[in-house]
């Protein structure tokens, strides 16, 4: 078996938008990730924020480059949780997992425990 990560910007889920969430962005790139699940593949995916949060845009209004990373995570962990309701959907098992604690929506990131999703054929969301 093999296991597989996939980086997405966060402007991928835009679509033609720009902005935000496209329906059917989200539709095709689950039923994508649903093809390599069934064939036996174990699934890992880091999405980006840039559809929602813009760190640099924060920078030119004068806030802080830290503070507007964080803001950053936060549109990465909405992202992740719009990925993890649209696989669901499809009955696909996901984990959602940050390293930032965020205990109410996600878990904790632990290396052996991520391991161990994938193992069991959930798709983790980084």
């Amino acid at each position: 078996m093999s296991r597989l990560l996939l980086k997405l910007s966060g402007e991928a889920l835009a679509g033609s938008q720009g902005f935000g969430f496209d329906q059917e962005v989200l539709s095709k790139l689950s039923h994508e990730i649903v093809k390599v699940t069934k064939a036996g593949h174990e699934v890992g995916l880091v999405l980006g924020g840039g559809n929602l949060v813009r760190g640099q845009g924060f920078a030119d209004l004068g806030i802080d480059r830290v503070l507007g990373d964080q803001m950053g995570m936060l549109a990465t962990v909405m992202n992740a949780l719009a990925m993890q309701g649209a696989l669901e959907s499809m009955g696909v098992n996901t984990r959602v997992i940050s390293a930032i604690p965020m205990d109410q929506v996600c878990e904790p990131y632990i290396r052996r425990r991520a391991v161990r999703h994938l193992e069991k054929g959930r798709v983790c969301i980084f």
